[in-house]
């Protein structure tokens, strides 16, 4: 048995709040030596446009693509399994349903996460021209991110969740986030209330809307009720249709805030800036800004269609879904539109094709999510591989690859670095995760459309044409070829944490002109288009 099997056996052993006391513990440890390691940093000058505080940023990207190799490989051996159960070992804590949310979690809020909060750090600074308010909050909102992230990896581990959709971590886990998320929100208010540039730019827009709304999603979602003080188990505030509604207002708002707007913060601060050209028309991303804001909040019911929830709530989920393809294209058009004049740069530049990527799978994934979220699709997609597809087109096509190309166009900048160490590196990241992510997504598509089609299928008398057994057996070729493109997009992930790593230690340093940009660079993306 591995060594994690025999920490997970010896925790299953143990009460899972002691070894989470336990990780606390090594935790705190950790912080007070970097505090002491910081006591003799110089005080930052009044004059706070001087310089920016990136080590916090520098630190998140690095953890980034950490937490990015770690989910990842962890989403490929979650796959082999659907295609090859015996790929575990024997052990409960190997075992799909626990590794599962791993995967999940890490994904989305280790990697995700933490490149959101790394690049809100930057983008904040520079189109604010102000230094981070505070020297310590910073930290406290990264590291105390990272203890949550930890906690839940161990806790889905040792089987210890609330047994949700999403799989929450357990209550004190849950409190910890809402302290942490708090002085995220207040450090980001404070340095945009201290700026220097009047115009609060739009990517801040978007990051103070996933910073704000994941808040309130988090605390709503995971009211409970702890059965002890000195234990693990709690039971939920909702119960019955009003616990499912509150879910999938979670669910679907969790990837409106967290995996559209947080990124798309991204999108409009280092798409333009990469191209070297204006946005296309900043009007329209206010727009779109605002029709996100208002539509998704709506829409999360339309994953209850046929069943117990009223039929107004799922037509309403069903009504605003389909709206939300104006808002969504119309940021998607706004990114390839600011594309006009540079698009010799996309051909040329894996970085920026990487963006140009991400948009458009981003409208793809949005048209796929309105049009499935209408009844009659969705009686076929829903509870099918289709929907796997439509996510990881989402996850894989959209949120990693403008992840991965704002941090290889951030990365040299923050290191002070000419160039990455490798763009043949870049270059074969890029055609690794779009293959991919093609072979995944195709896969699912054509696994969860036979799947729906298999389950609807009748005989003359009546009976179901298909065994759940037959199902399995023809989404097999699908489920090999789901891990297979898996595994070709962690390689890609694999290559940039490498090519990352080198670029810090070994890439030529670039050449000293000052130590700051000057106003106009700092804030060049919120010039907005002449319109």
């Amino acid at each position: 048995m591995t060594l994690v099997g025999l920490v997970m056996a010896a925790a299953g052993r143990a009460d899972a709040m002691g070894v989470h006391g336990w990780i606390v513990l090594l935790a705190a440890g950790l912080v007070f030596g970097i505090i002491l390691r910081s006591v003799g940093d110089p005080e930052p000058s009044e004059d706070r446009t001087t310089s920016y505080y990136d080590d916090p940023t520098k630190a998140g990207l690095v953890i980034a693509l950490f937490w990015a190799v770690v989910g990842m490989g962890m989403g490929v051996w979650v796959a082999a399994q659907l295609a090859w159960p015996d790929l575990r070992f024997d052990a409960a804590w190997s075992s799909f349903g626990r590794i599962r949310p791993v995967h999940t979690s890490g994904v989305i809020f280790g990697f995700g996460g933490n490149a959101l909060i790394a690049t809100s750090y930057h983008v904040m600074q520079r189109t604010s021209r102000a230094r981070l308010a505070g020297h310590v909050s910073p930290w406290f909102v990264l590291l105390g991110f990272n203890l949550f992230c930890i906690i839940a990896a161990s806790g889905y581990l040792m089987g210890v969740t609330q047994s949700k959709e999403y799989a929450e971590p357990e209550w004190y886990a849950d409190i910890w986030l809402v302290i942490v998320w708090v002085v995220y929100f207040v450090l980001y208010i404070r340095t945009l209330a201290r700026r220097n540039e009047p115009h609060i730019y739009v990517a801040n827009w978007y990051y103070l809307a996933f910073i704000l709304v994941v808040a309130i999603l988090h605390i709503v979602n995971n009211l409970a009720v702890p059965a002890s003080l000195t234990g693990a188990k709690s039971y939920s505030a909702f119960a019955g249709v009003q616990d499912a509604m509150t879910q999938w207002w979670y669910g679907h708002n969790a990837v409106a805030f967290f995996l559209t707007a947080g990124f798309l913060g991204m999108l409009y601060y280092f798409l333009p800036k990469r191209a070297e050209r204006p946005i296309y028309s900043y009007r329209l991303s206010i727009l779109s800004f605002w029709g996100i804001v208002f539509f998704y909040i709506w829409a999360g019911s339309h994953h209850l269609h046929y069943t117990a929830l009223p039929q107004w709530v799922q037509t309403l989920g069903m009504t605003f879904s389909v709206m939300l393809l104006v808002p969504s294209w119309a940021s998607a058009g706004n990114a390839l539109m600011t594309l006009n004049g540079a698009w010799h740069k996309v051909r040329d530049d894996a970085t920026l094709r990487f963006m140009m990527v991400a948009a458009v799978f981003y409208g793809l994934s949005t048209f796929e999510g309105s049009f499935m979220a209408v009844r009659a699709v969705n009686s076929l997609s829903h509870y099918t591989d289709w929907t796997v597809g439509h996510v990881h087109a989402g996850a894989m096509g959209w949120v990693a690859l403008i992840t991965f190309g704002s941090i290889y166009s951030v990365v040299p900048l923050l290191w002070k670095r000419e160039t990455m160490y490798s763009w043949k590196l870049v270059e074969w990241h890029f055609w690794l995760a779009l293959a991919g992510t093609v072979i995944y997504v195709f896969a699912m598509w054509n696994s969860g459309i036979i799947q729906g089609l298999m389950w609807r299928t009748y005989t003359d008398s009546g009976t179901l044409a298909y065994s759940f057994t037959d199902t399995l057996v023809a989404m097999h070729p699908y489920y090999v070829a789901r891990a297979c493109g898996g595994a070709l997009f962690l390689t890609g992930a694999i290559l940039a944490a490498y090519n990352v790593y080198m670029t810090i230690r070994h890439a030529p340093e670039k050449r000293p002109e000052r130590d700051y940009p000057t106003s106009s660079e700092a804030a060049e993306p919120a010039v907005p288009a002449a319109e």
